[in-house]
């Protein structure tokens, strides 16, 4: 058994001969897909042999990485600002230096920007994840702020989606860029882990009123997530009978605009603005049907994901990472982007499905997230990657 080696100038972990040392870098550690991605696989590394770090400016989910007993050093990387990034430059080569790290790993631009020239300072291999397809390609500012995620070592993409862009937009050749689809953990999303005090709790926090339908949209409160898209679409329902559930918090000027559309619609005692959400497995089984409206296209789309390991119908916009993750006509339906007639539809139908249609979707849904999706296979296909780097395979 390797014994934990500490450097008592910093106080976290370090490497030694024979257990490589990997650091993550990210903005925040707040809920998010990104980072439920680093702290999976920073507990991954761990459980290999990997001394594992993550610097970050800090967030919610930090106490998840002290519980498995993960360093987590804090430094202002959320910081979009040219000089910060500049200082972190150094912030991050004496970290780098102190703990004897391998692999730098960074998952977004502003702290990858940072992490590139430190690696390279202290002699560290440097390598990314695409998250995002990230916008702007045809604006050269913007295009170069993105181009850091194409300059890795080796570079990963969520989906093949983004992998196409990379390849497309950024010339990352296949001898660099490797696809590792985002993975969620099945024991978490599994109707069977679910207690009923769970539901209860949450449908009284969410006041839904018994035998109501639940239409559930999770995505934080942003405009290119859809939200009026779903208004615009049950508002063409015509019912008021439903509950849609917007699970996400957001800026208060954006909120205000949707409550003041969901009033003059005459929707206030259908739609719930619920806030971010901290049981999501709870918050789909209480679902009748969950919505991903993005308008944009998302690298993957990880509630489309989650819901279908829940076994909960999806309806998804056709476009992205989601043409990907859902099985169009089992699993999950597809409408256009903006095609209110079609959400509406595919809601119409979602809703009228019986107990035993319900039963064969949600065991094929559950089925296909299983074998793809899994956060092992994530994991395992992210650890792969750094053992080619660093030459351990």
């Amino acid at each position: 058994m390797i014994e934990d080696v500490t450097d008592s100038s910093t106080g976290f972990e370090t490497g030694e001969p024979g257990r490589p040392v990997l650091l993550q870098v990210v903005p925040a550690l707040d809920l998010g897909g990104v980072e439920r991605a680093t702290i999976d696989v920073a507990k991954a590394a761990r459980e290999v042999g990997f001394v594992s770090l993550v610097a970050s400016s800090g967030g919610r989910l930090v106490h998840g990485l002290k519980r498995a007993r993960i360093d987590h050093i804090e430094l202002p990387l959320g910081s979009k600002s040219p000089a910060t990034i500049y200082r972190n430059i150094a912030r991050l080569s004496d970290v780098i230096r102190r703990c004897r790290v391998d692999i730098v790993h960074a998952r977004s631009r502003a702290p990858a920007w940072s992490a590139r020239f430190a690696a390279a300072r202290a002699g560290a291999h440097f390598m990314t994840t695409f998250h995002s397809p990230y916008g702007g390609a045809g604006n050269p500012a913007k295009r170069f702020y993105n181009s850091v995620m194409a300059r890795g070592e080796r570079v990963i993409a969520i989906s093949e989606f983004v992998a196409k862009l990379v390849r497309g937009t950024y010339g990352v050749a296949d001898d660099r860029l490797v696809v590792v689809p985002r993975g969620i953990d099945m024991k978490r999303f599994d109707p069977a882990s679910v207690s009923a005090e769970r539901i209860i709790k949450l449908a009284g926090e969410w006041r839904l009123p018994d035998g109501a339908p639940v239409i559930l949209l999770p995505a934080r409160l942003s405009r290119w997530k859809g939200h009026t898209f779903l208004i615009d679409a049950v508002t063409r329902l015509g019912r008021q009978d439903v509950i849609a559930v917007l699970a996400g918090d957001g800026a208060d000027r954006y909120r205000r605009e949707l409550a003041a559309l969901v009033a003059a619609r005459g929707l206030n005692r259908v739609v719930r603005f619920v806030g971010a959400c901290d049981d999501m497995a709870a918050a789909y089984m209480l679902a009748d049907v969950v919505v991903s409206a993005s308008l944009e296209p998302e690298g993957f789309g990880r509630v489309a994901v989650e819901a279908q390991a829940m076994g909960r119908p999806v309806i998804a916009t056709d476009h992205g990472g989601a043409r990907e993750t859902v099985a169009p006509g089992e699993t999950a339906r597809l409408v256009q982007p903006g095609d209110v007639a079609g959400l509406a539809d595919a809601l119409t139908q979602a809703l009228a499905l019986d107990r035993a249609r319900r039963e064969a979707l949600a065991a094929k849904a559950r089925h296909h997230v299983v074998e793809a999706y899994s956060v092992e296979r994530m994991c395992h296909d992210t650890l792969k990657v750094y053992a080619d780097l660093i030459g351990l395979t």
